[in-house]
């Protein structure tokens, strides 16, 4: 009763602490995931011409500025993303300090791919700030805990004008008792944060030389709005998106990192992404959702290929799903990968 009384939850404070080499989460029951200097000095300590420039620059223009120096902001709906006229392999090593200097370690560091992805950390800011845990300090600070978890996922794409696009992308889980009796507890997904991705982005473009104020700026510029739904074209499920490809392209991808595809590979040429996906197990039998976090996974769950397909004429595009072959795919499971990219997208 004393430890609820004098909770204090603080919303307003981002305070992560890596799980470490606690026992590893995995991704929702239907999806797969595939199986790297501190010389970047935050703004502040330094004050140059350019930098001069840029914060008059930010006083002259409304809020609804979207662009600072080389770094820019784009949204659309509740997605947003980074574009810097930088080459990304200039970006890499910051961008991987960045996580570092935020209370995470990496899971997966893979500079051929464009992408980096956190492990499963707890924001400790979320803990009531008690009493008993202010007086006992970090001496009991392991037996605190919130029930909750998050990974980020970080992907880096170069666009055809030299410079890098960077999307963060959210995944969550929470702790939640399985029975009536309330004895065990099960880890099960919980919904992505957009927030947590924009405040993540707006640290970013401080850690590449915006000022916060400016990052707070951008971060509150005006919404893109555009629609999107799923329908049935000769037969086979498809995403149409009132957006022309550029614009389609980015949001996809960044679905199916905010949704925990695995994306083995790109070809923005050709608009396709190669990603893996486990259909869900029916079967009543099969361990529950906790085993498949923490026990192996059968052999007949193993992982599908597909390709997730993007075609555009004009200012609309059309996202669709082909076997490993190429193939239009017409199952139940492509309707389930078009409804999962399609409510992200909502």
């Amino acid at each position: 009763m004393t430890l609820a009384a004098c909770s204090v939850l603080d919303s307003d404070k981002i305070d992560y602490k890596s799980a470490g080499k606690g026992p590893s989460l995995d991704v929702p029951p239907d999806l797969t995931q595939l199986s790297r200097e501190t010389r970047y000095v935050v703004p502040g300590s330094a004050v140059s011409a350019s930098s001069f420039q840029i914060g008059q620059v930010s006083q002259s223009v409304p809020i609804a500025v979207t662009a600072l120096g080389d770094v820019r902001i784009e949204r659309s709906g509740n997605q947003r993303w980074l574009v810097i006229d930088r080459p990304a392999d200039k970006l890499w090593e910051p961008v991987h300090d960045f996580w570092l200097e935020n209370g995470f370690l990496l899971a997966m560091d893979q500079a051929n791919l464009g992408i980096m992805e956190t492990d499963w950390a707890e924001n400790r800011a979320k803990i009531p700030q008690d009493f008993i845990r202010n007086s006992l300090g970090k001496v009991l600070d392991s037996l605190y805990s919130t029930g909750e978890r998050d990974k980020f996922r970080t992907r880096l794409e170069r666009n055809p004008n030299g410079g890098t696009e960077i999307f963060i992308s959210h995944r969550g889980m929470i702790e939640v008792y399985d029975s009536a009796q309330k004895d065990t507890t099960v880890w099960q997904p919980r919904a992505a944060d957009p927030e947590l991705e924009a405040e993540f982005l707006r640290r970013l473009m401080v850690k590449l030389g915006i000022t916060q104020e400016q990052s707070k700026a951008l971060i509150a510029a005006g919404v893109s709005k555009s629609s999107s739904r799923a329908a049935v074209v000769n037969g086979q499920p498809v995403l149409q998106i009132d957006e022309d490809f550029d614009r389609a392209w980015r949001r996809v991808g960044l679905s199916l990192d905010r949704t925990g595809f695995t994306v083995g590979d790109r070809d923005r040429s050709k608009g396709i992404y190669f990603v893996r996906y486990v259909a869900p197990v029916t079967d009543k039998s099969e361990p529950g959702f906790f085993s498949k976090i923490f026990g192996a996974t059968k052999a007949d769950a193993a992982p599908l290929k597909y390709r997730i397909s993007l075609v555009s004429q004009g200012q609309s595009s059309t996202v669709s799903v082909l076997n490993a072959d190429g193939t239009p795919e017409t199952s139940g499971n492509a309707e389930r990968i078009v409804n999962v990219i399609a409510a992200d997208l909502k």
